[in-house]
């Protein structure tokens, strides 16, 4: 199932789907200039309906020990979060809380991966948590709140950008 017309992507005018290469039919968002920079980060839903993340390891994400950065994993997971979230979303949102706990480094030429899940949804709040690993390997686990954002208040914020 990669059906995902009943969520958020079908309101995300800067979906990218990848016609080629390893990471082909995921979808990334192309929107985030952060995200685009220290990626690119992929998104893609099973046939069970679960959203699976990953991205390759590369030579930028990695620190002075020659490990994955934290701030790469973090920012990952923040991605992921909002790709998790997107049958529940429906619309803009912001993270509002995030946690997270190193558990082990990855390394250049590794695909990190993560499965989550949304744990409650309210009218204004969605709490999510999720594991990023390498292979049968645990890196990084994360909680994190994403607020729904009033499409009012976003338009007026992207009015304000110009």
């Amino acid at each position: 199932m990669n059906d995902l017309s009943k969520t958020a992507f079908l309101h995300r005018p800067d979906l990218h789907v990848a016609t080629e290469g390893a990471f082909k039919g995921w979808r990334t968002w192309i929107r985030d200039s952060f995200e685009t920079h220290v990626g690119p980060f992929w998104h893609r839903m099973d046939e069970n309906g679960r959203v699976h993340c990953a991205f390759r390891v590369e030579k930028k994400h990695l620190n002075g020990m020659r490990n994955v950065h934290g701030g790469c994993f973090m920012a990952f997971a923040d991605y992921c979060l909002f790709a998790i979230a997107s049958a529940e979303l429906e619309g803009p949102g912001v993270t509002v809380a995030f946690s997270c706990e190193f558990l082990d480094a990855a390394r250049e030429g590794e695909l990190v991966e993560c499965i989550g899940e949304v744990t409650r949804a309210g009218g204004s709040l969605i709490f999510l948590r999720g594991m990023l690993r390498a292979g049968e390997r645990s890196l990084f686990t994360f909680s994190g709140t994403i607020k729904r954002v009033k499409r009012k208040a976003a338009a007026a914020v992207a009015a304000a950008e110009q």
